[in-house]
């Protein structure tokens, strides 16, 4: 194996190691602003309830109720 495949190899593995922690970020990131969308500017909320987990909670049990 020459420097040349050895320098590409790397390059490879970096940029795998890079999409597995910039790809779960990026969806993390949405789902926060689709949060902050949905619940502040379309429901007129406020920001600070946003984070609340009784919210969240009592969202959760207005969807899973029997």
């Amino acid at each position: 194996m020459n420097e040349e495949e050895k320098v590409e190899k790397k390059k490879g593995s970096s940029r795998k190691i890079l999409r597995r922690l910039l790809i779960p970020l990026l969806l993390l990131i949405a789902l926060i602003g689709g949060m902050l969308v949905g619940y502040v500017v379309v429901g007129g909320r406020d920001i600070g309830s946003a984070f609340d987990y009784r919210t969240w909670k009592h969202i959760f049990d207005l969807v899973f109720a029997p």
